[in-house]
């Protein structure tokens, strides 16, 4: 794409609405970055280390890309991917890069394509065409800025303009990264990096090795996890130490959005059930949806934000899983069921003020029928991001034209990257608000939006509700 198309990427073909979408996307553009969910691995920014060579920082970690590469038949071992069960990996870059760059065609029209071009671009300063031709043009380059401070992660961090940035921490985690931040000035509360608590790995029973991180977690918060109550003790206790470390909200990324508000003797007995290693699938699914009113409890206690995932199924292809682990591009969204799965929780505490729960999805077909309406309903639920796989530019459009009409804006919470791509932070964040900007601009033309007004709600939209909305600078 020729360089002079990028300055209106995104933007309406229709001159009008298009000098309007550039006008409020300069006021998104100029605002700090909060990015309030993501996977940065905190070591990244707490050893502040060189990053490695292209291949490694671009291609083996990114599961968007490698899945695409997977179903044209190259293996992930062929792009260095790590293998859980012990077979050779490739491990050089450079012919990791070639080899992405042979199938870079695999890409045209995705969201990967879009976020690694404005990466190479407006992040390494490479215009160069990716192409089989050019594969060690652009690798070189790359490799050229990585090897200068100023692409420290650090130094990106200052660059990208990044005002806070979230990274995700199971209970049993010992924050000692968040620590190091913390001792150098980065970290804590009202720091730069702070953590989110998600305890996906102790409440679901179906979770690898379950039982054994219970027991765990008994170990890092020091509590008895042998009854119930123990294992409600030790999560409060883990929650006060994230807390501690920065924590403004917690993450739930369930299979379904179910929710049940048990009693104390019925989810005790599935507790127990699920020790015994004697839970099935329905039980499973019953503790999941109970913990999720257990927390909404907590967070009125200690005010961490509540957000949840719901839809994926993890590890759908089990031979990637049984290879190469978790989270490599084995996982695929369902369909996902919201106005009575909530309905417990909701009856319970959706109009309490001290309750925050910000819910996404991964069925856009739930938009307007669904959680849209809800979120106009209730006074603590708000609407997360398009995340995963609907994280492009057409189901951020459509996002805005499902939600608005009955959720408005200021039931949102705002854009999430969802990322653990460092380097692609800033540009998610930039197409989230050049959509946006495009959508405001269409409602300026159509006469249902004084520009004042859209003005000061791209703003909101790009900076202040997701500041709002998840505490960020609030001590919880």
């Amino acid at each position: 794409m020729p360089t002079a198309n990028r300055t209106d990427l995104l933007f309406p073909a229709e001159p009008g609405q298009r000098a309007l979408a550039r006008e409020l996307y300069a006021l998104a553009a100029q605002q700090p970055i909060i990015s309030p969910h993501g996977h940065v691995d905190p070591a990244l920014l707490a050893e502040d280390r060189p990053f490695p060579d292209p291949a490694q920082l671009l291609i083996v970690p990114d599961h968007y890309v490698t899945r695409m590469l997977l179903s044209q038949g190259v293996r992930p071992a062929e792009l260095g991917v790590p293998a859980v069960d012990g077979s050779p990996v490739e491990t050089d870059g450079r012919t990791i890069w070639r080899r992405f760059a042979d199938h870079w065609h695999l890409f045209r029209g995705t969201p990967s394509r879009l976020w690694l071009e404005q990466t190479f671009r407006e992040v390494f300063g490479v215009s160069t065409a990716l192409s089989p031709a050019t594969a060690d043009e652009v690798y070189d380059a790359i490799a050229a800025r990585l090897a200068e401070p100023e692409f420290r992660p650090r130094a990106l961090f200052e660059r990208f303009g990044i005002e806070v940035l979230a990274t995700t921490e199971s209970p049993l985690d010992d924050l000692g990264r968040h620590a190091k931040l913390a001792a150098d000035g980065w970290g804590g509360p009202g720091g730069r990096v702070i953590t989110t608590f998600r305890p996906d790995n102790v409440v679901d029973m179906e979770f690898e090795n379950w039982s054994a991180n219970v027991d765990q977690l008994a170990e890092v918060s020091g509590e008895d996890t042998g009854t119930y109550d123990g294992f409600l003790r030790a999560l409060r206790r883990r929650r006060e130490a994230f807390i501690a470390a920065g924590a403004t909200s917690s993450d739930h990324g369930h299979l379904t959005a179910l929710t049940l508000d048990l009693s104390a003797a019925e989810a005790a007995a599935l507790y127990d059930k699920g020790r015994r290693g004697q839970a099935d699938a329905a039980d499973a699914e019953a503790f999941r949806a109970h913990m999720l009113v257990e927390f909404a409890r907590m967070s009125l206690d200690d005010g961490l934000v509540m957000q949840l995932h719901p839809g994926a199924v993890r590890n759908h292809n089990r031979w990637l899983y049984a290879t190469h682990g978790r989270d490599v591009g084995g996982d695929i969204p369902q369909a996902t069921e919201y106005l009575h799965a909530l309905t417990p929780l909701l009856d319970a505490y959706g109009n309490d003020p001290r309750l925050t729960l910000v819910v996404y999805t991964l069925d856009e077909y739930t938009f307007s029928r669904e959680l849209a309406p809800l979120a106009g309903g209730y006074a603590a639920l708000y609407l997360g991001a398009p995340w995963w796989f609907l994280d492009s530019p057409e189901v951020l459009r459509r996002f805005r034209e499902s939600v608005t009409e009955s959720a408005g804006f200021y039931n949102t919470a705002g854009f999430v990257d969802d990322t653990r791509a460092f380097c692609s932070i800033p540009v998610r964040h930039d197409v989230a608000r050049r959509v946006d900007a495009a959508f405001l601009a269409r409602l300026v033309a159509e006469h249902r939006l004084a520009e004042d007004e859209a003005a000061e709600t791209i703003v909101d939209l790009a900076y202040r509700l997701p500041k709002k909305v998840f505490k960020i600078g609030v001590k919880a």
